[in-house]
């Protein structure tokens, strides 16, 4: 065997034997998404299970690797693999059981879950005293090296076989499955990256904690790229902040964003370039190092006062939690850095973890019961308010806007998500109760008998009409076509061939042999021209257009139609089961 190979394989095989659980993790998460992607037809339920044992795999491949770091420090490889096995077997089952049940909620879950496992790595090996704080950097500088390294190799990978895959398939005519492409790469980016960021970090933590030179491109990347962008981006957040001063007036709410990302921008540029502090010849980085702490307090009072303006007027839910964490972890790393001393950066990801660990696990106190406890006094106020209550329940005949009905169903349909029906159906009486179809969304604003017209009707930018029916009747009609969307494609009848043309930006046609057409854009609008008493949805009788194409008399009618306002102010339409209905005239 070539040496250059025999020496590859010798590496790959130490890499496994080096990190068997990591490995495992990344290749059964691989297996389940490669087979998902060409297995369409297997059962929903099964199809479910293997998309939770995937998700949890994912968290798996970080959480091993923390795992094994700690049990190079401390020895206790066996227990330390058995919790981190029981850890993820927790978390399987802290997932919905029920496909049905999975909602947007587990989005809050999930994400700080790799987070929170990321930043276990981070530390983990690291909190005794005795553990340096050159040795602590030198770590994480090197895991982030191999992550960068990790991503080009793996693009480069991914990118070659695909493309070798895409010609041999044109050349040879083998006519390979377009599913390939998807099933390549997620094999080589989750498997693939795996081994090949394992392989950078060779034997572990001896290796990553190893001292060397700092890089050159990183301090050229941090000195003249990143800190100067920095100082742009602070500039910009302070001329903003003055304006808001001088106008008096609240600030936006995608302003919390913006000073986020120039925090945790500038921390890691802080972390990236640690070592060059004392450096009397890098005197930019010093300046960058004393000033970046201060440069928040104002720009932290900017993010409290648009944070509690979001939330006094509408109430916590899941991601303005979020925001308010990481605005008090900001506050406390400031305080810590500015007044401490001989502060340490082990600081940064312990106590970030620390507050993300509070906010997912403990008691009343997590995300998702204090935004639901919030989302609830939120909807009686809104409720007492207005004088919609009469025992406890909702009377649906007094007069209310549709701003108002507008922001009950929104608050019901949050609740709803959150698995609080039972709350939600104890604010209606039985009738009412009765209305309510299973897993459907909750339309209230049908049920409202004197709702007044308020501006939101004019602000809004996306209009429904809906089919107060599921049955049609057909007579009179020859043919007929049923689709679950309006989208480009061709309807045979006879030896006519109709094609529907459907743009976003507001064209809608119909096409007979190529010849003849109809724009059907008109005879939308008048639809909703005359349905135009609500503000955002409608529940209609006759959701439907004639006309005349060629030889034949179409009927086109909707389960719903959509419209929205483009950027460019033109609408967007769409569509979903439509029927339609041909009759061809005697000539």
């Amino acid at each position: 065997m070539n040496p250059k190979i025999s020496d590859a394989f010798q590496k790959f095989q130490r890499t496994i034997f080096a990190y068997p659980m990591v490995v495992l993790m990344s290749a059964l998460m691989s297996c389940i998404f490669v087979f998902l992607v060409d297995n369409e037809d297997i059962k929903r339920e099964t199809k479910f299970v293997l998309s939770k044992l995937g998700v949890v795999f994912a968290l798996g491949i970080s959480l091993m690797f923390a795992v094994k770091i700690l049990s190079q420090r401390s020895g206790k490889s066996l227990i330390l693999h058995v919790v981190g096995l029981l850890v993820l077997a927790g978390f399987y089952f802290v997932l919905p059981q029920k496909e049905a049940d999975f909602n947007e909620v587990y989005v809050f879950l999930l994400i700080p879950a790799y987070v929170l496992s990321h930043l276990l790595v981070a530390f983990i090996a690291f909190l005794k005293k005795e553990n340096t704080e050159k040795s602590f950097w030198q770590y994480n500088k090197n895991l982030f090296v191999n992550i960068v390294l990790t991503a080009i190799f793996t693009g480069v990978l991914v990118g070659g076989i695909e493309l070798a895959v895409f010609a041999v398939d044109r050349l040879f005519d083998l006519n390979i499955k377009d599913t390939i492409y998807i099933q390549t790469f997620l094999g080589l980016s989750i498997f693939g990256s795996t081994i090949i960021f394992l392989l950078f970090s060779a034997t572990g933590l001896d290796y990553l904690e190893t001292e060397d030179e700092y890089p050159v491109i990183l301090k050229f990347f941090t000195q003249f790229i990143l800190i100067p962008l920095l100082f742009i981006y602070v500039f910009i957040l302070y001329i903003y902040s003055l304006k808001i001063l001088v106008n008096w007036e609240l600030p936006r709410g995608w302003v919390s964003y913006m000073i986020l990302a120039y925090s945790v921008v500038g921390i890691l540029a802080l972390l990236l370039v640690y070592p060059l502090r004392e450096a009397s010849s890098k005197s930019w980085v010093r300046i960058f190092g004393k000033l970046f702490y201060y440069t928040l307090l104002p720009l932290l009072v900017l993010l409290f006062t648009a944070l509690f303006t979001r939330v006094l007027a509408y109430g916590f839910t899941e991601a303005r939690y979020f925001l308010l964490i990481l605005a008090i972890w900001l506050s406390c790393l400031v305080v810590y850095f500015i007044l401490k001393k001989d502060a340490s950066i082990k600081f940064i990801p312990v106590s970030l973890f620390l507050f993300g660990l509070f906010s997912l696990i403990t008691p009343y106190f997590n995300t998702f019961s204090v935004s639901k406890r919030s989302q609830k006094n939120e909807l009686l106020q809104i409720l007492s308010k207005n004088h919609l209550l009469i025992n406890g329940k909702i009377d649906f005949n007094k007069q209310v806007s549709d701003s108002v009905v507008y922001s009950i169903n929104s608050k019901f349909n949050y609740l709803d998500s959150r698995f609080q029906k039972d709350f939600l159906m104890g604010l209606l009486d039985k009738t009412s109760q009765k209305d309510i179809p299973e897993g459907s969304s909750w339309d209230l604003i049908f049920k409202f008998k004197n709702l007044t017209k308020t501006e939101m009707a004019h602000q809004t930018d996306r209009l429904q009409l809906r089919s107060e029916t599921s049955v049609y009747p057909v007579s009179g009609y020859q043919f007929v076509n049923f689709q679950m969307s309006l989208t480009d494609r061709e309807i045979k009848v006879n030896n006519d061939v109709f094609k529907l043309h459907h743009k976003g930006s507001g064209t809608v046609e119909l096409l007979l042999n190529q010849q003849q057409k109809v724009d059907l854009i008109p005879l939308i609008d008048a639809l909703f021209e005359k349905h135009n008493g609500l503000a955002t949805k409608k529940e209609v009788d006759d959701l439907y257009i004639e006309f005349d194409l060629g030889s034949y008399h179409i009927k086109m009618l909707f389960g719903s139609i959509n419209k929205s306002n483009s950027n460019s102010g033109s609408p967007n339409y769409w569509f979903e089961e439509v029927l339609i209905l041909f009759n061809q005239k005697t000539i």
